[in-house]
Order: C-alpha cells, then structure tokens, then sequence
C-alpha cells in the first residue's frame, strides 16, 4: 500500500465520520448513547421523536462511520457509543485548528 492510498483511506474514513455527524438526529442519537449508555432501537426511538425506521437507518450510518457497535439479542438490537471511533475527527480538528489560530494570530500582528 502506497502513502497516497493510505492518506486516500484516511481521507475516506474521515469524511465518512464527518458525513454521520453532520445530522442533528445522528449526532443527539449518539450523545444519548454516550450519556445512557447501551440502549435498544425501541428506547432510542422514543427519546429521539423519530420513526423507528428512522433511527434504524440513522444508527446504520453510524455503526458504518465505527461510530457506534450493535449486537443482537433475540430479536433486539442493542447499540453502544465507540467513543473511539471519534478519533480521526479529533486529530483532524486538532491539527487544522492550531492552523487556523496560527493564520488568526499572524493577522492580528499586521493590525499594529
């Protein structure tokens, strides 16, 4: 594997983390599931005020990004927050952020 391929799957798997983030719905169905902790599609669509079709799909986007596991019990499915799928969004915003503050302060110091 060449270094442009793997900053290509890097890339990929970034932008697939930010893509399951960008829906206030995903986003909240996550924090529930950080703040909960392992709940089932049933309780996540009563607190979530979405069809359960709904956060099914949601929560299939999320399990795609590594956002989130299931596992099935009988004929339930249990979701848990893989808080370390954030990981690659973390980095991202931490390096791109100390550019930003770095062009911001450069800015200021031409104001005089």
């Amino acid at each position: 594997m060449t270094y442009e391929s793997r900053n290509a799957d890097r890339d990929a798997a970034t932008d697939a983390l930010f893509k399951a983030l960008s829906d206030g719905t995903r986003r909240a169905l996550l924090e529930t599931l950080v703040r909960e902790g392992e709940q089932n599609v049933q309780a996540l669509t009563q607190v979530s005020g979405v069809s359960q079709p709904m956060v099914s799909r949601h929560l299939a986007k999320l399990k795609r990004a590594g956002l989130v596991t299931a596992r099935r019990a009988g004929r339930e499915t249990w979701y848990a927050a893989r808080v370390k799928g954030l990981g690659p969004v973390i980095q991202w915003m931490a390096i791109h952020g100390a550019l930003w503050s770095q062009r911001f302060s450069a800015l200021e110091g031409l104001g005089g």
